[in-house]
């Protein structure tokens, strides 16, 4: 079996030691340790480890500049900060910079062992995917998505778990997370992956036609039917249709949707005859679809169906250390596809991109990476490059002293989350749309966050 590289860097030689010591009883793990992070990167270049802990607080170049350096350098690398009890502002600015995660001290090392077999497990998840994988970023891909947070993780295991079964999926998040992505990776791991997958952007479809889109119209039932139509339904059979956008779809497609769901038949716009169909039904939305609940705007039992399992794509912002790994792979296609010959991203321009709040998620990733390829005659990507907006005060997210002009629990990052929420609502008076949109979150996942640390209007 091979042997997990692990590099510790502390400045204090005591950790060092009692690291080393530590982890040398566990025959699969191989251990160097450096004093600096200079003396880091220079023995990343002859001992190519998979995880690096380091320090927070160094004299010379600390561990925020260390995990910049090593984003910069070798983006495939997992980073976890140590830091002390006392120092939560510092691990919550390395978890925003993109480390996996951080490790308070004094040091647990059941936590840490516990760290080491978590990205052991996921970086196994990577190498059993089966997709093809572009040069730069083997072993950090699963299927035709590409990160190595541990966010995704959560979501490759569940794709893992849930592609095996028939059951309805509804995946949620941002406009540009890839969502579309997540559901071609469930379906591409599923039994039905010889079968085709159908895409639907419901929105893009009027409501005079959307029955007749998904589900085919006989010829002569509408005006302008001049022939028999195959809807997406039927095209999907045996395989998997995903309908993205499913919060704007009418009362009466919602109806016909339930069928489907529920009696596994449908008619075509203007048929008689009910037609069988055997689909993998995975849905997507941007909205909060319990609030088109309460508006009636959605059915309750319809949502029910097809929320069997729920999965949430993460907005980039909140997977910031897979910023660079996008980035390269965004370069390297649309380098290829103009026929320029980029090698890299310069720190200054890599660093402009690890700070932009990113609204547009992956898919304005994509879109600044190919405009700075259009305007690039270097030989790497600089911040000139960029487009205006990244040279724009407002471009940039608030620093940390404005967003965490608190006081924070000394012991937990979820603590911090959870005061900082707590803090914004307390301020917006409790309104839900006005504290979203100052934590720069979805109203649903700051609802679901007020779930999981109990937070509740006094």
């Amino acid at each position: 079996m091979e042997k997990t590289r692990i590099l510790f860097v502390d400045d204090e030689p005591a950790y060092r030691r009692i690291f080393r010591s530590a982890m040398r009883t566990d025959p699969h793990l191989l251990v160097e340790t450096a004093a600096s992070g200079d003396e880091a990167l220079r023995k990343l270049e002859e001992f190519p480890a998979e995880i690096v802990f380091t320090d927070f607080l160094m004299p010379g170049m600390n561990g925020l500049a260390l995990l910049k350096e090593i984003h910069e350098r070798h983006p495939g690398i997992f980073v976890l900060i140590l830091t002390g009890v006392d120092s939560t502002r510092d691990a919550v600015t390395a978890m925003k910079a993109g480390a996996y995660d951080y490790i308070l001290k004094p040091f647990d090392f059941n936590l840490i062992r516990l760290q080491i077999e978590k990205i052991i497990a996921h970086k196994k998840i990577l190498r059993e995917s089966v997709a093809p994988r572009p040069s730069g970023i083997e072993g950090y891909r699963f299927e035709n998505i590409i990160g190595q947070d541990s966010k995704m993780f959560e979501i490759y295991e569940k794709i893992t778990q849930v592609a095996k079964t028939g059951t309805s999926v509804l995946i949620s998040g941002e406009s540009g997370t890839g969502k579309e992505l997540i559901a071609e990776a469930i379906h591409a791991n599923s039994n039905r992956r010889d079968k085709p997958f159908v895409a639907v952007n419901c929105a893009a479809l009027t409501e005079e036609l959307i029955n007749s889109e998904l589900f085919g119209h006989e010829k002569g039932s509408f005006t302008g039917a001049t022939t028999q139509k195959i809807g997406f339904f039927e095209q999907a059979d045996g395989g998997t249709i995903f309908l993205d956008e499913i919060g704007d779809i009418p009362a009466k497609t919602q109806v016909a949707l339930l069928r489907v769901l529920e009696l596994g038949s449908f008619h075509r716009v203007g048929g008689t005859r009910p037609l069988k169909v055997d689909v993998r039904l995975i849905c997507a939305t941007n909205k909060d679809l319990s609030h088109a609940i309460r508006e009636k705007l959605f059915r309750e039992d319809l949502y029910y169906r097809i929320n069997v399992v729920s999965i949430t794509a993460p907005a980039l912002r909140d997977r910031r250390s897979d910023i660079p790994l996008l980035a390269r792979y965004f370069l390297q296609k649309y380098s290829s596809e103009t026929g320029k010959k980029i090698s890299g991203i310069s720190p200054a321009a890599l660093d402009l991109l690890m700070t932009y709040r990113w609204p547009g998620n992956v898919r304005e990733l994509a879109n600044v990476i190919e405009h700075a390829v259009v305007f690039c005659r270097d030989q790497e990507l600089k911040p000139a490059h960029l487009p205006p907006e990244f040279c724009r005060p407002n471009a940039l997210p608030q620093s940390e002293e404005e967003v965490f002009n608190l006081t924070l629990p000394s012991h937990s990052l979820a603590q911090a989350e959870a005061t900082l929420i707590r803090k914004v609502l307390e301020e917006k008076e409790w309104n839900l749309s006005q504290a979203a949109e100052e934590l720069d979150i979805a109203r649903g996942t700051l609802y679901s966050k007020m779930q999981k640390y109990n937070i509740n209007k006094p």
